[in-house]
């Protein structure tokens, strides 16, 4: 279940004065089951390139491939392709609608023409997946605190049976245990469901914790691209695009720095607790 792009680009206001080339030249490939994060500062390009992934947008040049096949290509199925490749757009709560929380997420796979049996199998499922029990199926979804709206607007999308998720900025205006929680529950829906997963975000810890793959933007160019330890220990170029490593990379290089005998690419506050206390124990059996 891949997605390929071969030499996207994407150019808005093409043929006048005002055109703005958006992507440039990208050129990647997003295998099935992989957890990926996009990050990139404002206007680098990330929402394009994503509305491109599911046919929201057409590329100026090059193609997009999902499974093999063009998605652009003459008679090819767009809503199909809409609900295999799911996007939940920032601020998803803005999508709910719906009298009660299971009618909201019985939407999607209604209007795929899917049987009332099925509609509703789906929704509990996907309900279940969010975190979401039964308990809530019929209080207004405008009732919910904010992270629980977030979570039936991503169970809306996961109804219609995506094999890929793409999130963009799902944690966007939520405090750091809103936060926390829906961070947590994508990955638990990743590793339950090998579903893939493109995460959109600003916060390097969000990706450094959670993400496989991190993929950075600039300027419409994919600048990097690796493994949260690869992509970070470039945090000085990633500061010279206005972007950051997280805290947690900072602190491990100026332990290295000071002669301390850790892991400088050390990205989760787990694996920089493991080196201290490491180091902290080669010293101790050291002095004694």
């Amino acid at each position: 279940m891949s997605i390929v792009l071969e030499h996207v680009s994407y150019i808005y206001e093409a043929g006048t004065p005002l055109a703005q080339r958006a992507l440039d030249d990208i050129c990647l490939e997003i295998p099935n089951g992989q957890f990926v994060g996009l990050i990139g500062h404002t206007g680098s390009g990330k929402s394009t390139l994503v509305q491109h992934l599911n046919g929201l947008m057409k590329a100026t040049e090059g193609h997009v491939y999902y499974n093999g096949e063009d998605i652009d290509a003459p008679g090819y199925d767009k809503k199909k392709l809409r609900s295999s490749v799911g996007l939940v757009f920032q601020y998803p709560e803005h999508q709910l609608f719906e009298i009660d929380v299971f009618s909201d997420v019985c939407f999607g796979p209604k209007n795929l023409g899917l049987p009332k049996e099925e509609v509703e199998r789906r929704a509990r499922e996907a309900l279940n997946l969010v975190g979401l029990s039964e308990e809530y199926d019929k209080q207004s979804p405008f009732e919910l605190s904010g992270g629980q709206k977030r979570r039936a607007a991503i169970a809306g999308v996961l109804a219609m049976g995506p094999k890929v998720l793409i999130l963009d900025e799902p944690t966007a205006g939520l405090d750091p245990r809103g936060r926390e929680e829906i961070l947590q529950q994508i990955k638990r829906l990743q590793v339950q469901t090998g579903m893939t997963i493109l995460l959109v975000s600003h916060s390097m810890e969000d990706v450094a914790e959670y993400v496989d793959r991190i993929l950075v933007m600039n300027h419409g160019r994919v600048m990097l691209d690796g493994a949260p330890r690869e992509v970070f220990r470039h945090y000085k170029e990633l500061e010279e695009v206005g972007l950051a490593a997280p805290q947690v990379t900072y602190i491990m290089h100026a332990l290295h720095e000071k002669g301390f005998d850790v892991d400088a690419d050390a990205t989760t506050i787990e694996e920089a607790a493991g080196e201290i206390m490491k180091a902290l124990g080669r010293s101790e059996t050291l002095r004694n």
